[in-house]
């Protein structure tokens, strides 16, 4: 065996050599028909049938000159191939007689005006006919380079495999022949990019080779680099961790010059590093430092090239990255920069308008801007959920949520973010409350967990940051852009978050027990909300405005809700629900608002589910007086809201939101009756089973009352 050592050591090399020289050899071969190609098109399109000429006695023929030998390659230039017979002038045989040049030009007669113009009207190009790529030409000019780079790439890596196996070579011999297969594969594919930019015919679209080629030793180095690693032990975690970061970041480099594929290839092997390293004592620090790195190189190439893909796939995995260490309390610090960093990465690369980012269009919301602040932000509320309440997480986010909400102050492709950093804020208060539920101002806990006055105090404290941040920002902002977008999402953003956050804070501390404190504070809100909405009216018409007066008119009206919501009980909540909707109709009335209408229909709607859980209003207490009880208030108050709010909706015009609160005011008439006969026909029980005939008679009665009257 060791006699044959040498010899299977050739054989072995030329089986490397040997796709390479093939592939060399076909670019060579390829590029000499396409330059063959070319100057036949250009030969054809020079002899092409000229214009009808003069009579022979006005114009003497030209010189014959021999033709010039083309450069590169022989061409056969008989006519028979390169023009049809009937464009070819017939020459004569004698030689033209010799005159002096001068005295020819001197002779020759004044151009006519046809003559004249006949040279500066070029001839038409042939319109190029459109071709559809069949399976067969993209089987053939694109699919066959990448298998073919696939099987390189393989083949290196199974040559590895089979040397193992037969015991032919050392381990230092296989890392050494992989590694000088990557070598020439980056190198050939360098080469190749030099000399010959793409393969396949003219006329179709083909794989880019030289990328192939690359692709493939790129693939091959990851492969030698992590066998030195993992199968022999070479080299140790910290240089193999090295050594294909990188591999990684060198190939999101050259795809620069190697397009797309490269770079994907590089990302994911990147991405993919710390996942094939590991280590018994893991160094989170070490890693985002890293993942850092690889970051910005993605985020600087996506940039330079335009690639969305790249971006995009780069902050889906920096968001993944947040989830291995988020665990471990001690990787607080390390999660923390990691989050930091990609949203500062993505402020200074990708957000349009700021910084090195791509040039944005004015009042235009970028979803890429908007999606990778957005991305991150979601890492970083991650992260607070994952520890104990009120802890530096709970910083971290609140100091990336107001960044956030001012790069979007400042770049308007980046607004998109703010109603979704409102969402995650008022999703980590509600976090929040529910991890110290039954913990309540007015009474002493009942049980579960018991938080420190500290505890609420920080809650309180971030509460009023999220809902201050977001509610003046939201309406400042009003009026800045030149895009309709725009100021609906900070409107939304403003009027969203104070609610959300109060709701959570009125869950945590008052635990949906009837609370005079946040009713007040649920009425300042609405108070604000409706200045916010008379100060856009009077202003003058800017894009987007009409829909940031709805939101806020819309805001303070759900407000004034909740303050009722958290001030009072039982029956007496459906009762100002349904008068709210009269309330809304008198505004319309004083701007009218199209959300205005709308949103009263849609009271009618919640007061409808209201009364669908339960009919009775309020439980067993209604009372047995017949007539004069609960249900009295509970349907006659909502029916005669109703009739009052659609009578003021059909003062302006007669249209569905109009026709829905009359249907409500109808629908709440038939059943006051129809329930204060039951109630009177069954001694105060709305849920006696069976009917009697003096129910029977009265609801017949009042249904033919009802009839007629309507």
């Amino acid at each position: 065996m060791d006699d044959l050592w040498p010899l299977l050591s050739l054989v072995g090399l030329a089986y490397l050599l040997a796709p390479i020289v093939g592939l060399v050899l076909a670019f060579r071969n390829r590029a000499q028909l396409r330059e063959l190609d070319r100057r036949i098109t250009e030969l054809a399109r020079l002899i092409a049938p000229a214009p009808p000429a003069a009579p022979a006695a006005e114009t003497p023929a030209p010189p014959i000159t021999a033709p010039q030998e083309p450069p590169l390659l022989a061409i056969d230039e008989s006519p028979a191939l390169l023009v049809p017979e009937s464009g070819v002038p017939k020459i004569s045989d004698e030689p033209p007689a010799a005159a002096p040049v001068s005295s020819a030009r001197a002779a020759e007669p004044a151009p006519s005006p046809s003559r004249a113009a006949a040279p500066s009207r070029p001839a038409a190009p042939a319109a190029r006919p459109t071709t559809h790529e069949s399976f067969e030409q993209r089987f053939g000019t694109r699919w066959v380079v990448w298998i073919g780079g696939v099987a390189l790439a393989l083949g290196g890596i199974f040559l590895v495999n089979y040397a193992v196996e037969q015991g032919y070579f050392g381990p230092g011999m296989r890392i050494l022949l992989a590694s000088i297969l990557a070598v020439l594969l980056i190198a050939a594919g360098e080469w190749a990019r030099r000399t010959e930019r793409v393969s396949g015919l003219i006329g179709f679209a083909s794989a880019h080779v030289p990328s192939v080629l690359t692709a493939a030793g790129t693939i091959v180095a990851f492969a030698t680099a992590y066998a030195a690693f993992a199968l022999y032990g070479f080299i140790g975690p910290a240089p193999a961790f090295v050594l294909l970061g990188a591999i990684g970041i060198i190939t999101l480099a050259a795809a620069l010059l190697h397009g797309p594929a490269l770079a994907a290839l590089g990302l994911v092997g990147a991405q993919a590093t710390p996942l094939l390293v590991t280590s018994p004592t893991p160094n989170y620090w070490a890693l985002y430092i890293y993942l850092a790195v690889v970051t910005a190189a993605a985020f600087a190439l996506a940039r330079a090239r335009l690639w969305r893909w790249l971006a995009i796939s780069t902050i889906v995995a920096g968001v993944l990255w947040v989830l291995p260490g988020i665990a471990d309390v001690g990787t607080l610090a390390p999660l923390a920069f990691h989050v930091a960093a990609g949203l500062a990465l993505v402020a200074v690369f990708i957000v349009a308008g700021l910084w090195l980012g791509p040039p944005s269009r004015p009042g235009h919301v970028d979803r890429m801007s908007s999606g990778g602040l957005a991305a991150y932000l979601l890492g970083a509320a991650l992260l607070v959920a994952a520890t104990p309440p009120h802890d530096s997480a709970m910083l971290v986010f609140t100091v990336l949520t107001a960044a956030t909400v001012a790069m979007a102050w400042r770049a308007n492709a980046a607004a998109g973010a703010v109603p979704i950093a409102a969402v995650l804020a008022a999703l980590v208060m509600a976090h929040w409350g529910l991890a110290a539920k039954n913990v309540f101002l007015t009474a002493p806990p009942t049980g579960g967990f018991e938080a420190s006055p500290a505890d609420v105090q920080w809650h309180l404290a971030y509460g009023f940051v999220f809902a201050a941040l977001f509610g003046v920002t939201g309406f400042l902002t009003q009026g800045r852009s030149t895009g309709a977008s725009v100021p609906i999402r900070w409107a939304t953003a403003g009027v969203f978050a104070p609610l959300a956050v109060l709701a959570a804070l009125y869950y945590r501390i008052a635990g949906f027990e009837r609370s005079i404190p946040f009713a007040a504070l649920a009425l300042l809100l609405a108070a604000l909300f409706g200045y916010a909405t008379e100060v856009l009216t009077r202003r003058e018409p800017r894009p987007g405005s009409a829909a940031a007066q709805a939101i806020y008119a819309t805001g303070a009206v759900a407000a004034l809700a909740l303050a009722l919501t958290l001030a009072l009980e039982k029956g007496w909540l459906t009762v100002a629900l349904a008068f709210m909707v009269a309330g809304i109709a008198w505004i319309s009335l004083a701007r009218p608002l199209p959300m205005l209408r709308w949103l009263a229909a849609a009271m009618v709607v919640v007061i409808l589910a209201r009364l669908a859980w339960d009919p009775r209003i309020v439980g067993d207490q209604i009372g047995s007086k017949p007539i004069f009880n609960w249900l009295l208030y509970g349907y006659g108050g909502p029916a005669l809201a109703f009739w009052i709010g659609g009578t003021l909706l059909r003062r302006r015009r007669d249209d569905s939101p109009a026709r829905i609160v009359d249907a409500g005011a109808m629908l709440f008439t038939v059943l006051l009756a129809a329930v204060e006969i039951r109630h009177y026909a069954h001694h105060g029980d709305l849920y006696a089973s069976g009917r009697n005939l003096t129910e029977a008679a009265l609801q017949v009665c009042a249904g033919l009352v009802i009839t007629i009257a309507l």
